[in-house]
């Protein structure tokens, strides 16, 4: 308890998407420790409220990480702030929680940690410096192109892997980078933090 960070903010996320009743703020707060200690006693886990090896296997199917790498406090709570916006469906021209497009959505969130970007996919293609996927670290910004030539989508890396972006299918949503999808329609990233 008393953790904060976009992993905590991953497993709150995980814990929402299996029925509990949780805000993805990622902060590790009372009202968490009630949701893990009902996930622990439902799987059989001594249920002591902490994540440790088995919850995090149990929860997010995959083994705890030795160490995490090395992000800033800004992209923790971009991480964070992007998190709480899952389930918010799409709206074309949309950049409020009461619906994103991808490119509003990823404006939206970047505004609320102070960073201002620019309204749309390709416009934001050109910010921050490029990246490649082996280096993503939580908080960058990965592009695609989809229904038109150059950067026409736009999502937020949320580690292992995955990215956070508002699908014109799902609403925000947490997708994976080598889906068949994405991979193929993957073409760059940018570090904006």
């Amino acid at each position: 308890m008393g953790d904060e960070g976009s992993e905590i903010a991953e497993i709150q996320g995980q814990l929402i998407e299996l029925g509990y009743d949780l805000v993805a703020d990622g902060a590790f707060g009372p009202a968490m420790v009630d949701a893990v200690k009902a996930f622990q006693a439902s799987r059989g886990i001594h249920p002591d409220g902490m994540v440790g090896p088995k919850t995090y296997a149990a929860l997010l199917g995959r083994d705890m990480p030795e160490v995490s790498r090395g992000f800033n406090n800004i992209s923790r709570r971009i991480i964070s702030d992007a998190m709480q916006y899952i389930g918010v469906p799409y709206v074309f021209g949309g950049s409020t929680p009461y619906g994103f497009d991808c490119s509003g959505y990823v404006k939206y969130v970047f505004a609320q940690a102070g960073i201002s970007l620019p309204r749309t996919a390709d416009a934001q293609y050109e910010v921050g410096t490029p990246i490649s996927s082996a280096e993503l670290i939580p908080g960058d910004v990965v592009f695609f192109t989809t229904y038109t030539y150059g950067a026409s989508h736009v999502g937020i890396y949320v580690g292992d892997g995955n990215f956070i972006h508002a699908s014109s299918s799902s609403g925000v949503t947490i997708s994976s980078l080598s889906s068949a999808y994405w991979s193929s329609h993957y073409i760059g990233s940018r570090r904006i933090v």
